[in-house]
């Protein structure tokens, strides 16, 4: 495990943070028009962030209800660099791919290989950027908090970025609520961030029990009744989870 520290800027990084820079505002008002966000601890955290100068990038782990969550974290978080993965073939719609190139997203494709996205991640991290990652892999659609895959665990280890759990809800009433010309209320929950205590790669048989400690912070986050598969993992003593504070 090693810290990370982004490189100098190069001229495309300063190109792209203009252009993420007209782009927000117009996208988080076209949020605004449909949700009403409350991601007050979230952009506590940046304003942390930024106050204290911390430098090392996070891996952000968080619940996946639909495609709301991850335009409404990386546009309450500018001008911090968020980015997140997206499904490769959403790029096939030009201007939800301009919007995506524009945030420096990471495709992924589920039939393809998960090598090419773990170093894609990892390049983004190198870079300074805070990737979201739904450990779950696909949206639940009704909130409700669905099996994980292990996935995150093995890119914090590799890259040394710890991680912040952050979990988000009432996402899973927007197409509900849009039907009848209802804005809908978005809550983001942030935790502690924290990294894994042990050294090196852990053995394959504590895989299962790293990954519950990692998806109990975010379910602890959650209401109760949509913590799901993880209803019971939040009251389980940590073993590998180092929590810290900015």
């Amino acid at each position: 495990m090693h810290t990370l520290r982004p490189p100098a800027h190069t001229v495309g990084d300063v190109l792209g943070s203009l252009r993420r820079a007209l782009i927000t505002p117009l996208l988080k008002t076209a949020l605004n028009l449909i949700c009403s966000v409350d991601a007050s601890e979230y952009r506590a955290f940046f304003d942390r962030i930024k106050k204290e100068n911390f430098k090392n990038p996070f891996i952000i782990a968080l619940n996946h209800i639909n495609f709301l969550e991850v335009p409404m974290l990386v546009t309450n978080a500018h001008p911090a660099p968020v980015t997140g993965l997206v499904q490769a073939k959403a790029w096939k719609n030009r201007l939800m791919g301009f919007l995506f190139d524009s945030y420096d997203a990471i495709p992924i494709n589920r039939e393809g290989s998960y090598l090419q996205t773990f170093r894609k991640v990892h390049e983004a991290i190198k870079k300074g950027f805070f990737v979201c990652i739904a450990p779950e892999g696909t949206r639940s659609g009704d909130g409700v908090l669905r099996k994980a895959k292990g996935g995150i665990v093995q890119l914090s280890l590799i890259t040394g970025a710890p991680i912040l759990p952050i979990a988000h809800f009432g996402g899973q009433n927007f197409w509900h609520n849009i039907k009848r010309f209802k804005r809908t209320p978005f809550k983001f929950r942030i935790g502690r961030p924290f990294r894994f205590k042990i050294q090196g790669p852990p053995a394959k048989e504590e895989y299962p029990a790293i990954l519950e400690e990692v998806m109990a912070q975010i379910a602890l986050l959650l209401p109760e009744e949509l913590r799901g598969e993880y209803a019971d993992s939040v009251n389980k003593d940590s073993r590998y989870l180092e929590f810290f504070d900015i």
